[in-house]
């Protein structure tokens, strides 16, 4: 997770480098669809592979089969939504988003081609979330890794050499998905494989029940979107294009930070769903308690890091030394980073929630953190207390929202009877 938020990492520091402030601020713009894409892919993979991994345990080898290949037949919907939004509506997505007559051209270049490499992004995370869940980890992380870092490659010899702006930026994005599902493709070359397509009517039933475990990822990857996209519009109208390109530095440094933790939940998944499928609730509850200590400690060293390095963080995206963006960028780091340890604990609690089958008060958490407090926090603090309520209102959020993660985990953790009651 940490390699596939460096997706955007690398298009920010590149464009920052080799397009400026407007590049800058086109790509803030446009991140939230890459956002929604990212989540639905993690929504029908992390959905998909909590239940094969409970009927993994249980040895039921027509289900394994089965949820993978309903997986694969939900990912037709949102795979032709947005590609048909990437052919016809990637002018009139980049002025919804905010974008004005300086941004519009570069924002609708990347809406218009990270939509059309959708399918590879949803299918990568389907087929990574599977082949984690089947016994190769490595593999799955190897090749999220090497995505990574042909990005990387590909965004410095096509914004720089190649001279090709934005729309270099934006190839390089979506040729990693592509280098990803190349190497996954190993694990069905060894032949050690326990998951295949089989001839099978999509079901209605099935996927319900798949989509509800892996909506908590889908929120938790869109809320950053969403909060992206009210941040916009607020910093627009306190602070213009500059604000936005300040932001745009927090926010993509905030997608890092949220895929560490959100690959610790994805690590917890597979060994809390077996273990949950299995009726062993100590092993499951171990599991949580090291996550959360995991957690604890990055977050305090995380927060530090970003603390002591504000200044020459937002400097290294500042190409145009702009004295504005450093200011506006370095004080946010500062206050809207209190919110790391509030959000990693609800974004780990989240999905441990949902990898041990219950679904409701995961998407609660996940409701809550990504659309129903954040919402009305930012535009409340934003009126009373301008850019600084602004960076405030993330922390206060996350804040609140892990206050009521305790109180849900206390009043619905099972006891060990119960759990393997649920279990059976």
């Amino acid at each position: 997770m940490l390699a596939l938020s460096f997706y955007i990492l690398a298009d920010t520091f590149f464009i920052a480098r080799g397009i400026g402030i407007n590049g800058l601020t086109a790509l803030n713009l446009a991140i939230p669809v890459y956002s929604l894409i990212n989540g639905c892919g993690l929504m029908l993979g992390m959905g998909g592979a909590i239940k094969y991994a409970i009927y993994k345990s249980r040895n039921d080898t027509f289900r394994q089969n089965a949820v993978f290949t309903n997986s694969i037949y939900m990912a037709i919907i949102p795979v032709l939504i947005f590609v048909l939004c990437g052919i016809f509506l990637p002018g009139a997505i980049a002025r919804l988003l905010g974008a004005d007559e300086a941004t519009w051209a570069m924002t609708r270049t990347y809406l218009r081609v990270i939509l059309l490499f959708s399918p590879a992004f949803i299918l990568s995370n389907i087929l990574n979330a599977f082949v984690r869940n089947d016994g190769d980890p490595k593999l799955a992380m190897l090749a999220t890794t090497t995505g990574c870092l042909s990005n990387v490659f590909f965004d410095f010899i096509f914004i720089f050499p190649l001279q090709m702006g934005i729309l270099g930026a934006v190839l390089a994005t979506g040729f990693a998905p592509v280098i990803n599902m190349a190497i996954l493709s190993a694990h069905f070359r060894k032949g050690k494989n326990q998951f295949h397509l089989i001839s099978l009517k999509p079901d209605l039933k099935l996927t319900a029940s798949t989509s509800m475990l892996g909506f908590p990822s889908l929120i938790t990857e869109l809320s950053s979107g969403i909060v992206i996209i009210v941040f916009n519009f607020v910093i627009l109208n306190l602070q213009g294009n500059t604000g936005v390109a300040a932001y745009g530095v927090i926010a993509n440094l905030s997608l890092v930070v949220s895929s560490i933790f959100t690959g610790i939940a994805q690590g917890m998944q597979p060994l809390t769903s077996r273990t949950h499928g299995s009726g062993d609730y100590t092993v499951v509850q171990k599991v949580r308690h090291y996550a959360l200590t995991l957690m604890l400690l990055l977050s305090a060293i995380v927060y530090l890091f970003v603390f002591i390095f504000a200044d020459p963080i937002t400097a290294a995206f500042n190409s145009e030394h702009s004295r504005q963006l450093q200011q506006i960028a370095t004080i946010g780091l500062k206050l809207y980073f209190v919110s790391t340890p509030f959000m990693d604990y609800n974004i780990i609690m989240a999905v441990f929630l949902a990898s041990t089958e219950r679904p409701v008060p995961a998407q609660i958490i996940s409701l809550l953190r990504g659309l129903i407090i954040i919402i009305p926090m930012t535009i409340l603090l934003s009126s009373l207390f301008g850019m600084t309520g602004v960076w405030l209102s993330c922390p206060a959020s996350e804040g609140l929202v892990a206050l009521i993660a305790m109180i849900i985990l206390l009043t619905r953790t099972p006891h060990r009877k119960d759990e393997q009651t649920h279990a059976s």
